[in-house]
């Protein structure tokens, strides 16, 4: 196996080789300039690593015990993340990761180096041994970051997670930290730290309320008054709170970043005003957020605004529902949410029930509608947990329902198992640029064109809510 040294020579060399100007960038083709970038990565993440252990290294130097006599002190700072801030001019949160990340693999390394010589000395001694050890969750991310299947930003994505489980044996945090480390694999840090949190709520049920009440405690408004005479403010909101406003948000904006269609005349009408509107999106939620406020300021109390409220769903499976066991899913965030919350939403919105097959398909309508309907767009959502493009993360209030099968030309139904949700964006990608979608009973499918791929090879588009992996993962129900 090649050393990190040779690594980082090898991959310095290959990078090195495209070139060092933009005219040189300039002049490569597509398929040249997607390899440079790939090998910029490699090499990337092989000095991420050095980085890595130089960091680890003065983690340690400077360790608590030491005080004044420790490395980050003697050299005037007050600790050894500040320093590796300093010296590698990063930010805090890139020198947190960098001795994190560092003091894990230093630490796998030390314990192999232990157990190596103990085996090594009960081996002299004609003693039966072990030939290999159990290694521990930290171990297992360590050595994937030393082998290459994980970069320092996915491994620190896993592991900020991971230290929040309370109540989870060994052997579950070490199969799930296999697990992560597989689906890593093309993944982005983003949505390595989303898989990591669903598979957290997951082995960690008991957690969700604590963790909960920590988010509610850090709830903050600030505002102010800048240099400039504009009043500023900034907030932090708790999942259930934050989706109540992002969905009020969302349906100002639904007809510019998609949505349902409009088949009401007057829902229309209002739609194409906003559309044609000179304001920009950010100037249409400020004259909105003022409009609320003034609304509220006003208003007397137990007076109902609008035609549609702003509603938070949360997603649950019947089982656990009923059993009262938890977790159920904030709609299109997949933030876990706990059984007094689940019960406190029901009393406050009610129930809607999506029924769904065996292999994990809601129940159709036939093709007596053009459009789908809204009761079918909540069944999208609860299956698809929003856009199902690959790397898209909008949710399910930025997304429209397509028919894989074209509804005019090709026949198609307008059933939820022919429909899937994809944002304004990849739904005009798909329809202009000749991308198409094939379903396999609940499995989904996206062929890219011959231009993009000239061999065609068919995408897995899985959808994004947890939900559906709650249900998948129950018992199924035993037959009379």
């Amino acid at each position: 196996m090649p050393t990190l040294p040779d690594t980082l020579l090898e991959r310095a060399a290959a990078v090195a080789g495209v070139g060092g100007s933009a005219t040189t960038f300039a002049a490569l083709d597509g398929d040249e300039l997607t390899r440079a970038a790939s090998a910029i990565a490699e090499l990337r993440h092989c000095v991420d690593q050095f980085a890595a252990l130089a960091a680890g290294e003065v983690a340690h130097r400077s360790r608590q015990e030491l005080g004044h006599r420790g490395l980050a002190q003697q050299a005037g700072f007050l600790n050894p993340i500040a320093m590796i801030q300093a010296v590698a001019h990063v930010s805090r949160h890139d020198a947190t990761r960098l001795v994190e990340a560092g003091t894990m693999i230093a630490e796998a390394e030390f314990a192999e180096a232990v157990f190596v010589s103990a085996a090594a000395d009960a081996g002299a001694a004609g003693a039966d041994g072990a030939a290999s050890r159990v290694l521990s969750w930290r171990e297992r991310l360590a050595a994937a970051v030393t082998e290459g299947a994980l970069s320092l930003d996915a491994m620190d994505a896993i592991r900020r997670v991971l230290c929040e489980v309370t109540s989870c044996d060994d052997d579950t945090l070490n199969a799930v930290a296999d697990e992560l480390v597989d689906a890593a694999r093309g993944l982005t840090p983003d949505q390595v730290h989303r898989r990591a949190r669903q598979a957290r709520d997951i082995i960690d049920a008991e957690g969700i309320a604590r963790r909960e009440k920590e988010q509610r405690d850090l709830r903050s408004v600030r505002t102010w008054w800048d240099a400039t005479g504009m009043h500023r403010g900034s907030w932090r909101l708790a999942p259930e709170d934050g989706a109540l406003v992002a969905e009020a948000f969302a349906q100002i904006l639904s007809p510019r970043r998609g949505g349902p269609r409009f088949v009401d005349p007057a829902a229309r009408a209002t739609a194409e005003d906003l559309l044609n509107d000179d304001r920009t999106d950010e100037q249409v939620a400020a004259d909105a957020f003022v409009d609320t406020v003034r609304l509220a300021v006003d208003a007397d109390p137990g007076t109902l605004f609008g035609v549609r409220r702003p509603c938070v769903r949360v997603v649950v499976t019947a089982d656990r529902l009923e059993k009262r066991t938890g977790p159920g899913h904030l709609e299109g965030r997949n933030d876990a949410v706990s059984t007094p919350t689940i019960e406190r939403t029901i009393c406050n919105t009610g129930v809607i029930s999506v029924g769904f097959d065996s292999d994990g398909q809601c129940v159709n309508v036939g093709r007596d509608r053009r459009l789908f309907t809204e009761r079918q767009r909540i069944g999208l959502a609860v299956r698809d947990g929003g856009c199902r493009f690959p790397g898209c993360d909008r949710p399910p209030s930025y997304c429209e329902a397509h028919h894989i099968n074209p509804w005019a030309s090709g026949n198609g139904r307008t059933d939820v198992a022919d429909g899937i949700l994809l944002c304004r964006r990849h739904h005009l990608l798909i329809h202009d640029n000749h991308w198409e979608v094939r379903r396999d009973r609940a499995d989904y499918l996206l062929v890219p064109p011959r231009s993009v791929d000239p061999t065609q090879n068919p995408i897995p588009l899985p959808g994004r809510s947890p939900a559906m992996g709650d249900l998948a993962r129950q018992p199924a129900p035993a037959r009379a």
